[in-house]
Parts: structure tokens; C-alpha cells; sequence
């Protein structure tokens, strides 16, 4: 997986961080989405990892995840719902769409970078460590 991306800005190269290294997705989303209709199952919306009572889009721009006994993933940004979303399921990318006013404007998941590797396995503890000075929302991405 490619880390990160080269940018010519005037002369210099410059190295941009990828922002999408990792896709979480609270498994929550599943089950609100086959009440509306749409069979997904963990796994096919392209996340990495899914989560269980998580509110993954509430926490804040900076959060840290620890996920198993080491790996620790930074969140970047809210994954914003593209139109190929539309194609694996016609009119799911209306359900990932938020229709509240305050809160987050997508359900579907949190993207983050890897700030320490490490074995993650299904069942292990997602803890969660909240920046000390910053509390901005997660920008969509």
C-alpha cells in the first residue's frame, strides 16, 4: 500500500500523506441499511475494519484508535460516498447520506492513517484515545 504521494508544487517535490490508508465502518450501518432495504455485508463498502458501538463519524479530527495490542490508527477525515457506491447497490449511497442537520453529513465510515502497525484480529478491543487540544470534526474526504 502506497503511504503516501508525490506532488511537484513550483521546483520542489513534495511528499502529500495519504489520508485513506485505513476505512473503518461501525457495524451498525449494516443493520440500519437492511431495514432500509439493502443487504451489504461487513467487508463489501471497502472498509478494512468494522467496528461495534462506535459513534466512528462523532469523534474528533485527531482520534486515536488502538485497535488489538498495538496497532494504533490516526482518523483523518469522514469517507465521503462516491457514485460507485450507487453501482454496487442502486440507491445506497441515498441511505449513507446523513438527513440531519447538526452531526456528520455521511454513515459511511472514517478513514485514517496507520501511526503504529501491528496484529489486529476479528473480536479484539478497539480503544479509543481522544486528542488533548483539538476537538474539529472529521473533514469529508
Amino acid at each position: 500500500m502506497k503511504d503516501s504521494a508525490e506532488v511537484l508544487i513550483g521546483d520542489k517535490l513534495r511528499e502529500l500523506p495519504n489520508l485513506r490508508q485505513v476505512h473503518l465502518i461501525r457495524s451498525e450501518l449494516f443493520a440500519s441499511l437492511s431495514e432500509a432495504g439493502f443487504e451489504v455485508a461487513a467487508g463489501e463498502l471497502g472498509e478494512n475494519i468494522t467496528t461495534a458501538g462506535l459513534d466512528l463519524e462523532l469523534l474528533p479530527l485527531g482520534t486515536l484508535i488502538q485497535l488489538g495490542p498495538a496497532a494504533i490508527v490516526e482518523l483523518t477525515g469522514l469517507r465521503t460516498p462516491c457514485v460507485l457506491i450507487d453501482r454496487f447497490r442502486t440507491g445506497l449511497k441515498r441511505q449513507v447520506l446523513s438527513s440531519a442537520e447538526t452531526g456528520p453529513p455521511f454513515k459511511s465510515g472514517v478513514l485514517g492513517v496507520v501511526r503504529a502497525g501491528g496484529p489486529v484480529a476479528a473480536g479484539d478491543t478497539a480503544r479509543i484515545l481522544l486528542p488533548s487540544t483539538s476537538a474539529r470534526a472529521l473533514p469529508a474526504l
